[in-house]
């Protein structure tokens, strides 16, 4: 029996649907299996941890920062890809079909992953003799985990530290320029995990070094597809309850032809990163997209703008249909905000202010507002002002870039600096807006960064023209009388935005 699936807007999202058959046999047979199984995958995990670190057990700190080689290698090594293999095959993975060959150390010295869907995608390490991985710093701390990645020797990275990064840059390509010292390394360059549908944007860390690199698939064909854990959608522990509670879990692991890089691709990492996405795409059968995880947010790139995959402004609009609240209302209410934000009081707002300001009878729909916008029950009321006044067709171009202008300019001089275009895009659009100096410098090449600039950019500029007419106007409210721009679209398609 097939499962039913809902349509998945954007790849960051798997949410399945189980027939009542299917949950009701996943329920029998998981009571009995989920138990068993993560019973016997933790054995396995708590045998790695000692034999995990008697491999570098009296080396000295200098010998760990070198390739394991000898008795330790071809002992310790052969007894973790065993245990690894058990693990796996404990919590439902009986066969992993691999198709293709593997490419030698010195043919290909990075194996690059795609798509990644779940955190059992680790699997691969099984097929592949447990190459090097880069992996957070910060997971050394976690018990076993910390021991596998000392016994793995592999990369760290804080995100958090830029020096961190530096550092794991030039220890890949220190790895992979070695000549075979080192082991082959294995990386996922989508960076985090989606449902299949399409590929993202392929980070560069891979493909910095110009050396050749083994493209590998991995497909999951079994159905129920119970095995992706993505940003929404499925819990890390709804995905492993419903794996295990399958007889068993399909997996093949697809090696392509290796990679050469060109001389431009070698000077170029983005290109050949690009290019590979794009090839391992078609063998897919899916689209290679420019969509990205940038923190919290799932985004498509637009020159160095950051659009999300969804809008916060359009699901607070969603939310305030939902709570009763008319377009015109709406409007009002937009209007009023933004005169309070023009009378010079603080800008920041609590749920509890918030659900006064909308009219809202509780603030369970203001203090899932706030969520969209910040990490806590406090906003910015200008993200909302304008991001909603943008999607919905409130106010003109003209209107929003003149508010917009009084509220960022930082030195009130008319001019605007990196910094405030970058918390004025960021307001229009919703999130925050990190890499603005490409689209400053498009800003500057016009005279004078000033209002009439900034305007002239946004409906001119062959890119940021789309931000209005495919990205913020894509789909505006279907009533209402606004002062501003009319509702409907405009020429042109929306990029797969909102339609995935």
């Amino acid at each position: 029996m097939m499962m039913k699936r809902k349509t998945q807007t954007h790849p960051f999202i798997h949410e399945v649907n189980l027939t009542t058959v299917q949950r009701i046999q996943g329920i029998i047979l998981g009571v009995i299996l989920f138990p068993v199984r993560i019973t016997l995958a933790t054995l396995f995990f708590l045998l790695m941890w000692p034999i995990a670190r008697l491999r570098l057990a009296g080396l000295s700190e200098a010998e760990r920062a070198e390739p394991v080689r000898g008795w330790r290698w071809w002992l310790f090594h052969r007894i973790m890809l065993f245990l690894s293999r058990a693990a796996f095959f404990s919590v439902g993975f009986l066969w992993i079909k691999v198709k293709g060959r593997q490419a030698g150390l010195k043919e290909a010295p990075v194996l690059v992953v795609a798509p990644h869907s779940t955190f059992l995608d680790m699997l691969v390490l099984c097929a592949t003799g447990l190459p090097v991985v880069v992996s957070r710093s910060e997971n050394c701390k976690l018990p076993v985990i910390g021991a596998l990645l000392e016994f793995n020797q592999s990369v760290l990275v804080s995100r958090k530290d830029p020096e961190s990064r530096k550092k794991c840059v030039s220890q890949i390509s220190e790895r992979v320029t070695s000549g075979g010292r080192w082991p082959q390394m294995l990386m996922f360059p989508e960076g985090t995990t989606t449902n299949g549908g399409a590929l993202i944007k392929f980070k560069p860390g891979a493909f910095l070094a110009g050396v050749p690199v083994q493209p590998v698939l991995l497909h999951y064909p079994g159905q129920p597809d119970t095995v992706r854990w993505t940003w929404r959608g499925i819990s890390w522990l709804g995905a492993l309850w419903h794996t295990t509670s399958q007889i068993y879990t399909s997996v093949t692991v697809e090696f392509l032809p290796v990679y050469t890089p060109s001389r431009d691709e070698k000077q170029n990492p983005d290109l050949y990163a690009e290019n590979v996405q794009k090839l391992m795409a078609k063998a897919l059968h899916v689209p290679a997209t420019d969509y990205v995880m940038e923190g919290r947010f799932p985004v498509k790139k637009l020159g160095n703008l950051s659009l999300p995959l969804e809008s916060p402004a359009q699901e607070t609009l969603r939310l305030l249909r939902e709570h009763g609240l008319s377009n015109s209302h709406v409007e009002t209410v937009m209007n009023n905000m933004i005169d309070s934000c023009h009378s010079g009081q603080s800008t920041m707002v609590t749920a509890d202010h918030l659900t006064a300001l909308l009219g809202l009878k509780d603030k369970t729909t203001a203090v899932k507002i706030c969520s969209l916008y910040s990490k806590d029950d406090t906003v910015d009321l200008r993200l909302i002002c304008l991001s909603v006044s943008a999607v919905s067709g409130f106010r003109s171009l003209e209107s929003l870039i003149h508010t917009a202008f009084l509220w960022y300019d930082s030195d009130q001089d008319g001019l605007l600096n990196a910094e405030d275009l970058s918390g004025l895009m960021g307001a229009l659009v919703g999130i925050p807006q990190y890499g603005i100096a490409e689209m400053y410098t498009a800003l500057t090449t016009r005279g004078q960064p000033n209002k009439a600039s900034l305007q002239d950019l946004l409906m001119t500029h062959p890119v940021y023209r789309k931000v209005f007419t495919e990205y913020l106007r894509s789909s505006e409210l279907p009533d209402g009388n606004h002062n501003g721009i009319p509702n409907g679209k405009t020429n042109g398609n929306n990029n797969g935005i909102y339609n995935g």
